[in-house]
């Protein structure tokens, strides 16, 4: 990323708000507005947050795309840019890494999220960096970025293993920060968009699901993975009752199908 320092903090910053805003939109305008009354019977939680909860989760969310920005200014508008593992040509390193970067870089995402938010669902500092976001016990689309400052600076800082640690081509950059951005809104959606059945599969058994992650802002314990759920399964933090309200959900779908 090339430019002044005004230059690149003006890009990072529009790219982030357009990501957040081009999904999160969508979404609730989507599943809160045009299709509440058809829909809401889907709804994980039946109930929809109140108009101050959407508020805070918007308000707290352009925070931490500032702090998004001034971490990736960081990354790549000071002297550390001359260190980090970015190339310009894709025939460089060839299209097989180009795909492959992309998995490990949310691999590592998922890796550091569960074991930080592990660590931020310590008591002793819980309310500086994570009570902000478990306020939205009932999240909205909008909730994905809604973080403290101290929880927001965590979270930003991610960025420094992806690209310290893997070689990586601005384009596949972006493909994971938009990955990211979905996978994220979809977690705090408030509805389940894979199949019935899925914590079952083979396959959905080891991914993160809506309802997952919104038993995680209900109940406040269990359920830390972001992308997957390898590492609740493997420490025993997911929820005993995670198959239960995956199945309720599944019932609720049958029964208006």
């Amino acid at each position: 990323m090339e430019g002044s320092i005004l230059e690149i903090a003006k890009a990072i910053f529009t790219m982030n708000t357009i990501r957040y805003f081009l999904i999160a939109t969508p979404a609730f305008l989507i599943f809160y507005i045009f299709l509440d009354k058809k829909w809401r019977f889907k709804k994980i939680q039946h109930k929809l947050p109140k108009s101050g909860d959407y508020k805070r989760e918007i308000i707290y969310s352009i925070l931490t795309i500032l702090i998004f920005t001034g971490v990736g200014l960081i990354v790549f508008g000071t002297p550390l840019k001359h260190y980090n593992l970015r190339y310009d040509e894709i025939a460089e390193y060839g299209w097989a890494h180009w795909f492959i970067s992309i998995l490990l870089m949310i691999l590592l995402h998922d890796t550091y999220f569960y074991w930080t938010h592990r660590l931020m669902h310590q008591p002793r500092i819980f309310k500086y960096f994570h009570l902000l976001h478990h306020k939205s016990t009932n999240p909205s689309p909008w909730a994905a970025y809604a973080f403290h400052p101290l929880e927001g600076i965590v979270e930003a800082s991610v960025i420094f293993p992806i690209v310290f640690l893997i070689p990586f081509h601005k384009s596949a950059l972006l493909v994971f920060l938009l990955f990211m951005m979905v996978y994220n809104v979809y977690g705090h959606l408030g509805y389940e968009l894979y199949p019935k059945g899925f914590n079952k599969h083979i396959i959905g058994r080891w991914l993160n699901t809506s309802v997952n992650h919104n038993q995680h802002h209900k109940h406040f314990t269990g359920n830390y993975g972001l992308y997957f759920l390898f590492w609740d399964r493997l420490m025993g933090t997911i929820r005993e009752d995670y198959d239960e309200s995956y199945l309720a959900i599944d019932q609720k779908r049958s029964a208006h199908s």
